[in-house]
């Protein structure tokens, strides 16, 4: 990497709080490069206190053309944008932001698309599904919106926290005629579960869902990337789900990023 870099090199940016975690820098650099792209992801960390002073003091270095932001700065950042796409404005946040002509920030949230892309590369079947969502924070709020897009017919949203609940539902209810309510953890019944939560990144983390609800004709889908085979989707392929990964997802992030990042997205 080092014999690559150079003082025409493109910028973009990843920026956190805590930072040393994101796998993003590497991937996307990659990417950049398997486009024959002269760019590359470099990580920062930056506390959500000096958020808007950071994208206001590096809008103003000419060869930053994006930026990608990670938790906790999510919905902060699309405070900070000057456009964003009808996606973003549903949700109140980004996660990639890119210039406008002008030089001020458009920003894009690709977390919900991503997932979906991986759970039908995996063999799900969104379309007239009933859908079991569990998480309605950032990732949870992205996705729900995604499955929606995708044309579930019925999406339940279980949180532990039900002011967020009632927020999401309250934000998707009018986004397509899937029915959008607030219910239990209970998969009983659905076609797909989702989960969206950081339940199972610990060993003795207990379940989003209770296993032995889980029916093989369910499809299975965790946005946690490691472990790769979370103790959820270890349960339900032990039953006979399909099932698929937080890793795929982190994939399709990645390539979203970098097709929006470029400018190549057609519905952005």
């Amino acid at each position: 990497m080092l014999e690559t870099l150079n003082g025409a090199m493109r910028l973009y940016p990843i920026v956190g709080d805590p930072i040393a975690q994101v796998k993003s820098p590497a991937g996307v650099s990659q990417g950049f490069a398997e486009r024959n792209v002269n760019a590359i992801c470099i990580p920062l960390h930056v506390t959500a206190d000096d958020l808007s002073a950071f994208v206001e003091g590096f809008s103003r270095a000419r060869n930053v053309d994006g930026l990608i932001m990670t938790i906790p700065h999510k919905f902060a950042a699309y405070g900070l944008c000057a456009t964003a796409t009808p996606r973003a404005h549903v949700l109140g946040a980004v996660n990639v932001m890119r210039r406008n002509p002008d030089g001020r920030w458009h920003g894009e949230m690709v977390d919900g698309v991503a997932f979906v892309q991986a759970q039908i590369a995996g063999g799900a079947e969104p379309k007239g599904a009933r859908a079991l969502l569990i998480g309605a924070g950032g990732a949870g709020t992205a996705i729900g919106l995604a499955l929606i897009e995708a044309g579930v017919q019925e999406l339940v949203v279980h949180d532990s926290d039900e002011g967020r609940v009632q927020t999401l539902v309250d934000r998707l209810s009018h986004q397509g005629p899937a029915n959008v309510s607030s219910g239990p953890a209970d998969p009983t019944g659905f076609d797909l579960v989702c989960n969206a939560t950081p339940a199972g990144m610990r060993e003795g983390d207990p379940l989003p869902v209770p296993a032995a609800l889980l029916r093989p004709s369910m499809f299975v889908g965790d946005v946690i990337t490691a472990p790769g085979v979370t103790p959820l989707l270890e349960a339900a392929r032990t039953i006979g789900c399909k099932t698929q990964t937080g890793g795929a997802m982190f994939a399709a992030v990645q390539n979203l990023m970098i097709d929006f990042l470029l400018g190549k997205r057609s519905d952005d």
